[in-house]
């Protein structure tokens, strides 16, 4: 089954806040109100930098090209490549028992790679070349990499709004699905309203739509996702593929309606699901949005997040998740939707492979092959919550 590799880079400069101000010590130790921290494309972390800025709109776009293309030289130059897993790195790995697991792994991948290339059956393995050495492309060479962030600033996402053609792979889609579906016509379909982005309806026998250009892929978060909200207004008019973040507080008639919004022809692929609960909520929660959705007849994709509904406070004060709370989410969703009749398409985590002499990356989250404990949280403690 192939894998579609959505990468939540090149875009993510703005963060969503529940107050627009917060309380800070200032260096002579009183306690002053500022605004809050909204993201680099808005204001600095700084506490003397929290005015707004337009100029880092143009910052942020700059930014999210040069990482855009970081990101093409590093896959060209083999970065994704299977070819040698031998060579990948387990320093980061403190479990003696998960690293004899890890290697047992790579040893066998690297034994049927060996045997794929003394066979020929692989591609990339044509001429005796991989494709980061001058061979083809194939499976084993090379990846797709998609790019997504969270729709939260519409100044910026309606700057970077297009209309394009839509591929004739997806025109040919839908009319095969139109023909399929005799009791719902193109006609009888409800059409889709100007967007904020003043480029016009859109309704899906067109030709042309609204693309946003600023990712492949973009999601409407918990605190924008509002019935009547410009940003599901905004949403309901380009023609991406987009997310929803689903979590406690989205009622399951609330959700079926969203949907009816954002995606009246129920055209397969258009919505993905993406749900965040916690690992002590999700039991409560998502069959009974699975089967409202069931119910509606919307087609839709499921992502499990499991880590944005596990945070919790240190002793040290630090926002935080645990790995083993992490892992527990994910098995509550996949024996839900098995008991739901539902299928889990996918899973959106947070990681980094960027380490320190010590073996440490970034260190948030406690437990894992790092082991890591609350003491060592402080270390290369880099990430901002909401």
């Amino acid at each position: 089954m192939p894998i579609v590799r959505i990468g939540r880079i090149a875009g993510q400069y703005a963060k969503p806040r529940s107050s627009p101000t917060e309380k800070v010590k200032a260096e002579d130790g009183t306690i002053k109100e500022v605004p809050s921290f909204r993201g680099d494309n808005v204001n600095g972390l700084s506490q003397n930098d929290r005015q707004p800025d337009p100029q880092r709109l143009l910052s942020a776009y700059f930014y999210s090209t040069t990482t855009l293309n970081y990101v093409r030289s590093l896959l060209a130059s083999g970065f994704a490549s299977l070819n040698n897993p031998r060579d990948w790195s387990l320093n980061h790995v403190r479990s003696p028992a998960l690293r004899n697991e890890f290697e047992t792994i790579s040893s066998g991948l690297a034994d049927a790679i060996d045997f794929c290339r003394t066979i020929g059956a692989e591609p990339s393995f044509v001429g005796g070349a991989a494709f980061e050495r001058g061979g083809s492309h194939g499976v084993l060479s090379d990846v797709d990499l998609y790019t997504s962030h969270e729709g939260l600033m519409l100044d910026y996402e309606e700057a970077l709004t297009r209309v394009l053609p839509v591929p004739a792979s997806v025109l040919s889609t839908q009319a095969s699905t139109s023909r399929s579906t005799p009791g719902q016509s193109e006609s009888s379909r409800p059409p889709l309203s100007r967007s904020q982005s003043g480029l016009g309806d859109q309704t899906p026998a067109s030709t042309s739509a609204p693309y946003n250009t600023s990712a492949h892929f973009l999601w409407v978060g918990d605190r924008t996702r509002q019935l009547d909200g410009a940003h599901i207004e905004y949403f309901r008019g380009i023609r991406n593929p987009i997310g929803i973040k689903v979590g406690p507080s989205m009622k399951p008639a609330e959700l079926v309606e969203l949907l009816d919004l954002v995606n009246p022809s129920r055209e397969d692929g258009k919505i993905t699901l993406i749900t965040r609960y916690g690992a002590e909520k999700i039991d409560a929660h998502l069959a009974g949005h699975i089967e409202a959705v069931q119910s509606s007849g919307h087609p839709v994709i499921w992502v499990c997040d499991p880590m944005h509904g596990n945070t919790l406070t240190s002793s040290t004060g630090l926002k935080t998740r645990h790995f083993t709370t992490i892992v527990s989410e994910v098995t509550s969703c996949l024996r839900i939707h098995t008991e739901c009749g539902s299928r889990l398409g996918g899973i959106s985590l947070e990681f980094t492979g960027e380490l320190n002499e010590e073996g440490f990356s970034v260190t948030e989250c406690l437990g894992g092959s790092m082991e890591l404990s609350e003491e060592q949280l402080g270390l290369r403690y880099q990430i901002w919550h909401s």
